[in-house]
């Protein structure tokens, strides 16, 4: 196999803080820092949350502006990719960044139960994204935590809601979600190649899972997310000391299964995205 395999940098997040590991960017500069040494690395896409001084969530659009206007500075190509997580916001405030025209946002289309709370994602909120992101020419990244949100985006599709080919993300691994079982990875697999022939697809694990879905994306042919936003350790007893050590380990499962890394023009290529 050599087709390229586009590694996705999750650098924040909205729950992990740096009790749980020093490591995790916090402040625009930092996050700015962390993703150029994953980018280094061979990250093409960065996944971003933006926090409050005190690490709580923010959906505040003026932190996201800093951080995409830093990411492009410092990270030539990269692809910047907002988070409408439902962590960092309620309503429409989730997407009051979309305007500034990001590559790409996560788009969650159901919703699922998380670990102390269901995650929230009504069908107008979601319909609502969708047209922001058809209207700032943002390509969304279909998050996938039930294989009904698959079906889901495969409707939105057809109706024009979600423009261009999809790209759906499996996301495995969350307590009291979709847990990290082969048999049900390979239908999500079989399911997007049904309804989408030739589309590009990722996967991600939380936690321990991160490392087995990096493996078993890279196998089957997708892409992959690692990130300390998923998971804050290298192994049981070792924290992970930075997301680029995460995107390093990464690439090596690429190289195990000889595919190379794509580059950030060629991730764009690959997703159908503007130039940088």
């Amino acid at each position: 196999m050599s087709d390229p395999c586009i590694i996705c940098v999750a650098i924040t997040g909205s729950v992990p803080r740096k009790s749980d590991n020093p490591a995790v960017p916090v402040t625009i500069s930092e996050q700015i820092e962390s993703t150029h040494a994953a980018f280094e690395a061979g990250a093409s896409i960065c996944h971003a949350h933006v926090r409050n001084d005190d690490e709580t969530p923010s959906s505040d659009p003026d932190k996201f502006a800093a951080l995409k206007e830093g990411v492009e500075k410092h990270c030539p190509g990269m692809i910047v990719q907002l988070s409408t997580g439902g962590r960092s916001g309620a309503g429409k405030a989730r997407g009051g960044m979309l305007s500034l025209r990001p590559d790409m946002a996560s788009l969650s289309v159901g919703s699922n139960n998380f670990p102390t709370r269901v995650y929230e994602n009504p069908p107008d909120l979601v319909d609502w994204l969708a047209a922001e992101m058809v209207a700032h020419d943002v390509k969304p990244e279909i998050e996938a935590f039930d294989l009904s949100h698959i079906l889901h985006a495969a409707l939105m599709h057809k109706r024009g809601q979600i423009a261009h080919t999809p790209y759906v993300q499996f996301v495995m691994g969350v307590k009291n979600a979709m847990p990290a079982d082969r048999h049900i990875f390979d239908i999500y697999v079989q399911t997007v190649q049904r309804l989408f022939p030739g589309a590009p697809w990722c996967a991600a694990g939380i936690g321990v899972n991160q490392v087995v879905l990096n493996e078993w994306a890279v196998a089957a042919g997708g892409h992959a997310r690692t990130g300390l936003e998923d998971n804050v350790r290298l192994d049981k007893a070792t924290l992970a000391p930075s997301n680029a050590a995460l995107v390093t380990r990464l690439a090596e499962i690429c190289a195990k299964h000889e595919r190379p890394v794509a580059t950030p023009a060629q991730a764009r290529a690959i997703l159908g995205l503007r130039a940088a």
